[in-house]
């Protein structure tokens, strides 16, 4: 069973599976193809990635252009991390508008991310282990993102900038405004 919650970007979901727990522990149902189905949810999954970070890691703000952009639902198996997407829809509402949540073991939540979104999130526990499925391959030729700390964003990340753990790769990232200027999710 499960409970889907809209956010204030169109598309973007919350989906709240049923935690079933005892003293044994816990058990979730991550995903049932026919129950998601039910809520309109319809997706054809193929490939699943996991990764393991430590506190002050972020990630992102990633997203794959063209014919290789991807719907990833996403969840966290261990820790806490707080889970931010971008949209880069060009026709929606809420174009370049950021949006965060926090996902952890606990809670079991999981995000809906959209095609043509950047996603990225900050692990907040001593260690994270996140999942996520993907509806398309990973393409390295298409891959892009955007500087997780670009000003304009302001996204509020709960780590202080002297504990920030970023690759290489993405404190090299352009400005959301760079990517929007050149259009960049629609690269072939």
């Amino acid at each position: 069973m499960i409970e889907v919650q809209k956010t204030e970007i169109p598309d973007l979901l919350l989906v709240q599976p049923k935690v079933f727990g005892d003293e044994r522990g816990s058990f979730i149902e991550s995903f049932n193809e026919k129950e998601w189905a039910q809520h309109g949810l319809h997706f054809r999954f193929v490939q699943d990635n996991q990764s393991i970070s430590q506190y002050g890691v972020i990630r992102g703000l990633h997203f794959q252009r063209g014919p290789y952009s991807q719907t990833k639902v996403l969840r966290v198996a261990r820790g806490r991390i707080l889970d931010v997407v971008v949209d880069l829809r060009p026709d929606s509402p809420t174009f370049q508008r950021s949006f965060a949540v926090e996902l952890n073991e606990k809670n079991g939540l999981q995000i809906v991310i959209p095609k043509n979104f950047a996603h990225g999130f900050a692990v907040l526990s001593e260690t994270a282990t996140v999942l996520y499925k993907c509806d398309q391959f990973y393409s390295p030729q298409h891959e892009s993102g955007i500087h997780p700390l670009d000003e304009k964003l302001n996204i509020p990340w709960p780590i202080p900038k002297e504990q920030m753990i970023l690759s290489d790769k993405d404190k090299k990232w352009p400005t959301l405004q760079q990517v929007v200027d050149r259009k960049d999710w629609e690269l072939k």
